[in-house]
């Protein structure tokens, strides 16, 4: 068993959900890994407004796990987007060509090596807040939501040293 981060479930808000997909110049032939991805916000939105061919939403609560599928149906994207009950260390994240997180920079050094392992040269990771310490971000934008001001950062793959 592998270690689980206690991460706070709190909600991307949507104008910067839509903002890390645009950052990351998300197309139809991108498949977006969202890591710990609570109500399923991202992987549907992925779909729906940027039309991509695969989403995936890796989470391990249960209550979130059933939130996401209800967003899935309510949005029509099924067989778009798919929901991987587990831990994010463990799933194996290689076909990606695009991976967000709202997780904490401890959290993100822990996964750093995974990432690096694991995904191809010129693939986006894009993370709300929390930086990737030892990477140098490709771009980092602030983002007002009208209660506060967000941090995106974009990382690229080949690209972060």
């Amino acid at each position: 068993m592998s270690y689980i981060p206690h991460v706070p479930y709190v909600p991307t808000p949507e104008r910067v959900v839509k903002q890390m997909l645009e950052i990351a110049k998300v197309s139809p032939g991108d498949v977006v890994y969202d890591l710990g991805c609570g109500d399923g916000r991202v992987v549907v939105t992925a779909a729906k407004d940027f039309n991509v061919k695969k989403a995936v939403g890796v989470e391990i609560n249960d209550e979130r796990i059933r939130e996401v599928q209800d967003n899935i149906k309510k949005n029509g994207v099924e067989g778009r987007v798919q929901v991987i009950k587990g831990n994010f260390f463990e799933v194996d994240v290689s076909e990606a060509t695009v991976v967000t997180m709202f997780l904490l920079t401890n959290v993100n050094e822990m996964l750093r090596p995974k990432l690096e392992k694991e995904l191809r040269p010129g693939t986006r990771v894009i993370s709300h807040e929390f930086e990737m310490r030892g990477w140098t971000p490709k771009q980092v934008v602030r983002v007002e939501d009208g209660n506060m001001t967000h941090t995106v950062y974009l990382y690229v793959i080949g690209e972060n040293k």
